[in-house]
């Protein structure tokens, strides 16, 4: 109920003057906020933070270059395992991506990727699916 006499104006106001502090700008130098640095008790003076920590300071280093680990050979194949999220089913996982690398020892992993998603079968379950591209 604020508004209830809003269409009234205060016999005072002119409803036309501009809001307070829209176009004063000569009087940003009158106000009361300091533009002075903010210390907040360190101790110590700000000259002397600024010498030790530039004496301390870190040299970037540059990295060394490794030479990329890539086959020339190409991708001839792609095989995808899949199985529940849970640590039985994970652990079941391991063994059938071991077993199939044993039987296949000519193998060349060139690629693998992981994911998780829902697969669905007789209901949907959150699954993990790793793909091994060869």
């Amino acid at each position: 109920m604020d508004n209830l006499n809003s269409d009234k104006n205060a016999p005072n106001e002119n409803p036309d003057a501009p809001i307070p502090f829209d176009d004063d700008d000569d009087d940003m130098h009158n106000t009361n906020v300091s533009h002075s640095p903010l210390h907040l008790g360190g101790g110590g003076t700000s000259e002397a933070a600024k010498v030790a920590s530039a004496a301390g300071a870190a040299k970037p280093v540059r990295k060394k270059p490794t030479d990329k680990i890539s086959s020339s050979d190409r991708i001839t194949g792609v095989k995808t395992f899949f199985t529940k999220l849970h640590a039985g089913a994970i652990d079941f996982l391991d063994g059938q991506i071991t077993n199939w690398l044993s039987d296949n020892p000519g193998i060349t992993i060139k690629r693998t990727n992981t994911a998780t998603g829902d697969v669905a079968g007789k209901k949907v379950e959150p699954s993990i699916i790793v793909t091994v591209w060869y």
